[in-house]
């Protein structure tokens, strides 16, 4: 246990650690967004969606808690990896090479802790209903209507800008994250770093841009 313990504290652990709860959360983060896309669907397969996962009962508990950790662990491994690197270099150079080291680059462990505030909020608005009660889809559990509570979510300008903020936020963290992940992994070569290089930048892209979609949607009249 204590080897263990000092290798996930090393450079290379605490990387490891990173990459492998870096792959969970990825994994979560396109499941979690293609289901939430079914509001473009309509309220019935959004609806029946929720009902699914409301169904899994203890065990949709258990991943909850398993994404929590796993993101605890990731941000705990990026401030190792910049406490690590501060002790390397006690003195900081006169001057910083932008190109080499992007924001998004140092400042990936406040993001990740921006990203786990959002989580957090996420979970108090639609999940447990502690963000506008009013609206809390399961506070009818003989008629939950989950299309119309994200509907009646994103109908209000604060919370509406504070998603896009938030995922705008968490787009620069997969952006280098996604991208730093192939490395990590040991799956970097010369012949196609290139292409490696534009993975990160592309598919945060995307994912902001889907999931913007849905807040931008609703304020715009487009659905409702």
């Amino acid at each position: 246990m204590d080897g263990l313990i000092r290798l996930a504290k090393s450079s290379i652990g605490a990387k490891a650690v990173m990459a492998i709860t870096g792959v969970a959360l990825l994994g979560f983060v396109v499941v979690h967004l293609t289901g939430n896309l079914l509001i473009f669907s309509g309220e019935e397969a959004l609806n029946e969606y929720a009902a699914w996962l409301h169904s899994l009962g203890n065990l949709l508990n258990v991943a909850r808690a398993g994404l929590l950790a796993a993101v605890l662990l990731h941000i705990a491994s990026a401030f190792r990896l910049t406490q690590l690197n501060r002790k390397a270099r006690p003195v900081s150079y006169r001057m910083t090479a932008p190109e080499v080291s992007n924001y998004a680059t140092r400042t990936m462990a406040w993001s990740g802790t921006i990203v786990l505030a959002f989580i957090l909020f996420h979970l108090a608005h639609f999940t447990y209903g502690i963000v506008q009660p009013e609206v809390f889809a399961w506070a009818n559990p003989d008629s939950p209507n989950v299309y119309g509570m994200v509907i009646a979510g994103f109908q209000s300008v604060p919370i509406a800008a504070s998603y896009i903020l938030a995922i705008a936020l968490l787009g620069m963290h997969l952006s280098h994250g996604v991208t730093s992940m192939f490395q990590s992994l040991g799956a970097r070569h010369p012949r196609y770093d290139a292409t490696l290089a534009k993975i990160g930048p592309t598919f945060a892209a995307l994912y902001v841009l889907a999931n913007i979609s849905m807040p931008v949607a609703v304020l715009a009249g487009w659905i409702a």
